[in-house]
């Protein structure tokens, strides 16, 4: 035992040299990425579960920015409030209710429980075809689905967006409209912090009112079309009854100065048959004067044959006077249709009258043809 002792005391630091040297040289790894293979300072190594690829680094780094923005009073906790305040500020939601989907039972959320979250959570899991269903549905900028390929997003990279990174966005994103970046933002916010996106219920009141009013709709449009077509008839018929009106006080009209054309005719009708039946009786009257006068004068004859030519010269004078009344009578005037009635009749009286008078003259002509032939 005792030979061993120098020996051992010797072995024993050298021993604890080389383990000293061991562990330093352990400390001092480096990986080929050329970071530290065990850094206690590093943030990848902070946080449970580590880091295990460049793409947790950048997500880290963001769901880091995300947490300062919301805690407000940087006290290294999330309070339920500030979430809200955010949710409602930032966000610009008033579902204030989505709180509820972040904290659950913690009411100061860290940023190691922030990023535990993220890691287990159903985003982080998206494909690069559930990222591109989710920009195209949800977010509706579906002009963007190139460049979201051809950068390869998946769910892991969304709280690079959700952090609003200006270099990521418009270089390796190449967003560059203003509005495109906010709504990206806020959309890859509430996917990050909240969990997938969910469809609202269906609302089949809403449905039942669309089809009311639909049908409400067809069925004025049909009542308008239907009243349209009932007023254009309607229209028609009023436009031919006034047409039939006007034509029928027209008629009224003509048939108005007609009767008083007819009217007025009648009355200088029967001016002229006044004026003619005075003249025939002066005419008449003169005959009958010149007649007596030639009787006068044939009873006074003292031969009969004086008295013969007085009486022929009498029935001439008669004659001569009904003629020339009857000729006076034609060529005076002239009457219209409407009284030629009137005007025929008394005409047949008057050669009723005339022949009397003919007949008369004619038998006192052969009583004095008699009496001349006996004497």
């Amino acid at each position: 035992m005792l030979p061993l002792s120098p020996l051992l005391l010797l072995v024993f630091p050298a021993a604890l040299f080389v383990a000293a040297q061991g562990a330093g040289d352990l400390q001092g790894f480096t990986f080929h990425s050329g970071s530290a293979g065990f850094d206690p300072t590093d943030p990848c190594m902070m946080v449970s579960p580590p880091c295990m690829s460049e793409a947790d680094r950048y997500s880290l780094e963001a769901l880091r920015s995300i947490h300062q923005m919301m805690d407000d009073d940087q006290d290294g906790g999330i309070e339920v409030e500030e979430s809200v305040e955010f949710i409602i500020e930032d966000m610009k939601q008033q579902q204030t209710n989505k709180h509820s989907n972040l904290h659950r039972e913690d009411q100061h959320i860290t940023v190691e429980e922030l990023w535990r979250g993220w890691k287990s959570s159903e985003v982080h899991n998206w494909t690069q075809d559930a990222v591109l269903r989710w920009l195209k549905e949800f977010v509706e900028l579906p002009q963007y689905e190139r460049n979201f390929k051809d950068f390869k997003v998946n769910g892991n990279t969304l709280p690079r967006i959700a952090a609003n990174e200006p270099s990521f966005l418009s270089v390796q994103l190449r967003v560059q409209d203003q509005r495109d970046k906010q709504k990206l933002n806020i959309k890859a916010l509430d996917v990050v912090l909240f969990g997938p996106p969910t469809r609202p219920p269906h609302n089949y009141m809403k449905d039942l009112l669309l089809i009311v009013s639909v049908v409400m709709g067809v069925g004025g449009c049909w009542f308008a079309q239907a009243q349209n077509k009932a007023s254009k008839i309607h229209i028609t018929k009023m436009m031919k009854d006034l047409e039939s009106l006007q034509r029928a006080e027209q008629s009224l009209m003509d048939l108005q100065e007609q009767l008083e054309r007819a009217q007025e005719e009648k009355r200088n009708v029967a001016e002229e048959k006044q004026n003619l039946e005075e003249k025939m009786r002066d005419e008449i009257i003169g005959a009958q004067e010149e007649a007596h006068r030639l009787h006068e004068l044939r009873q006074g004859a003292v031969t009969e044959l004086s008295r013969l030519r007085y009486a022929e010269e009498e029935l001439e004078q008669v004659l001569g006077a009904l003629k020339q009344a009857e000729k006076d009578m034609q060529a005076s005037w002239t009457v219209s249709e409407a009284l030629q009635q009137w005007l025929q009749l008394t005409h047949e009286v008057e050669v009723q009258y005339y022949n009397v008078k003919k007949h008369s003259a004619e038998l006192q002509l052969a009583t004095a043809k008699e009496e001349f032939s006996f004497s």
